[in-house]
């Protein structure tokens, strides 16, 4: 079994009003993810994806292009102690 790990983004650019949560919350469900997205005040948008080593850092790829109509400029990635959460929302 493949080990969990937690991993929380801050994605910067033009990543609000484009999307990017609806398109954040589709991928992680189709990669079996558990976590959340939310719009920050700051204009960032900020995720932690759960889940097999694989299909976290394959949601991270994901997170540095996003849905066709954002730009991303930069993505921080932090790692975490996985929570065990249970599933993916939009907050």
């Amino acid at each position: 079994m493949e080990a969990i790990i937690r991993r929380r983004v801050e994605i910067r650019g033009r990543v609000q009003g484009v999307g990017f949560r609806y398109a954040t919350d589709g991928i992680a469900l189709d990669l079996g993810l558990a976590g959340w997205v939310r719009n920050r005040p700051d204009g960032t948008v900020e995720a932690v994806f759960e889940g097999a080593e694989r299909a976290v850092l394959e949601a991270l790829a994901w997170c540095r292009s996003g849905p066709s109509s954002a730009y991303v400029q930069a993505v921080d990635v932090h790692e975490e102690a996985p929570e065990r959460l249970a599933r993916f929302e939009i907050r």
